[in-house]
């Protein structure tokens, strides 16, 4: 009002009335009741995915069907302070195995690559985890859970998955007792597995696909799980498993899950082989 009646400018009308110049901006609006709503699902979201970020907290959005942009969900994400902790990073090897990379994947089914992971029950006895991953479409196959696994639960689980989709052309895995024994190479051989892929000792990295899977396994579930029993175990990583097919996007497939990935192949025409 000074302004227009003196006609002096906002500066000298606030120092002659005492205040401060931010007085004459608009104040921040409330937010409306869709906001509210969207701050209540993202904390909901965090509280359910502790180790999900923002990126994965949109693309869900999207699958249920809203159109919240990208931007508006990683603002509001930051705001409410949902950042997922970092772990502090490792001191690496650079440079890539030799066998990595040594085929070049066009198909599902194409490979696959196993490993074990570890853990315990509350008791302190330890649970072996045999992990197969199908390394193009990024699907957990099979996680068998025992007390022990020796070579003969390699070929079960194998022998599993070989009769629901057939054996895959070739499998890759390290060099552990259970991998090398003979009675895995005579599934080979009697499968039509044209190469065994065996990593070099000390050489994880030659696995990556499977490390980096054992490494999400293991943040988003085993470490913050205390498993009472086996059997406890055993529902709740296959839980996860399904969930892990079905729900978790991939920035390798354009934030598809590995089931919508597999689909989106067997819905177009796939090269064999060489």
């Amino acid at each position: 009002m000074c302004q227009r009646r003196f006609g002096v400018s906002e500066r000298r009308a606030c120092a002659v009335v005492g205040q401060h110049r931010s007085t004459q901006r608009r104040g921040a609006s409330e937010p409306s009741d869709q906001e509210v709503a969207l701050r209540r699902w993202l904390r909901d979201f965090s509280k359910r995915r502790s180790r999900w970020g923002w990126r994965r907290a949109w693309k869900e959005r999207r699958r249920l069907g809203y159109r919240e942009n990208r931007k508006q969900i990683r603002r509001l994400w930051r705001e409410e302070g949902l950042d997922v902790p970092q772990k502090k990073s490792e001191k690496r090897l650079t440079g890539i195995g030799a066998r990595v990379g040594v085929m070049s994947l066009i198909c599902p089914n194409a490979l696959w690559a196993l490993d074990f992971q570890f853990d315990t029950t509350v008791d302190g006895r330890t649970i072996k985890m045999l992990n197969v991953i199908d390394e193009y479409t990024r699907r957990c196959l099979a996680i068998r859970v025992e007390r022990r696994i020796d070579a003969d639960g390699v070929v079960a689980v194998l022998d599993q998955l070989a009769g629901v989709g057939g054996a895959s052309g070739f499998v890759r895995f390290d060099n552990s007792g259970e991998f090398v024994a003979q009675a895995v190479a005579d599934w080979c051989v009697s499968n039509d597995v044209k190469a065994v892929f065996i990593i070099d000792p000390g050489s994880p990295w030659q696995n990556a696909w499977i490390e980096s899977f054992n490494g999400k396994f293991r943040d988003e579930l085993l470490n913050l799980w205390h498993f009472d029993s086996l059997l406890e175990a055993r529902v709740l990583i296959e839980d996860w498993r399904i969930d892990y097919n079905t729900n978790r996007p991939h920035h390798a497939h354009g934030l598809l899950t590995p089931d919508e990935f597999e689909r989106a192949c067997t819905n177009q025409h796939q090269p064999q082989l060489a």
